[in-house]
């Protein structure tokens, strides 16, 4: 083998490579965009039907309201049950002597 063989060979291993991977993503492209083109056609009919129901809908608000309103309590209750530890906050340090590896590191300055 000569080394032009070797190098025509890696350019094209890395040219196969390379169009490997843009056939995927364009494939990748292509099935996300058939994707969305169904779920769009899914979607607006079911909208549709729910639209004339307008007071359903009030309802539904009002229960989500109240819904998040006593989600908001639930949690604030837990939290403030959680928070059951009251510390003091003082911190205390003790100066001790330093020790003898330390001596040794500062004994120069």
């Amino acid at each position: 083998m000569t080394v032009a063989t070797n190098w025509t060979t890696a350019w094209l291993m890395t040219g196969m490579g390379i169009g490997i991977v843009f056939c995927i993503l364009l494939l990748l492209v292509l099935v996300l965009h058939i994707f969305s083109l169904v779920s769009v056609q899914n979607s607006t009919p079911a909208t549709k039907a729910v639209a004339p129901k307008q007071k359903a809908v009030t309802t539904v608000e009002e229960d989500a309201s109240d819904r998040r309103a006593v989600a908001i309590a639930t949690a604030l209750y837990l939290y403030m049950q959680d928070a059951h530890d009251e510390e003091s906050g003082i911190l205390t340090i003790h100066l001790d002597e330093h020790p003898a590896w330390h001596a040794q590191l500062n004994a120069s300055i």
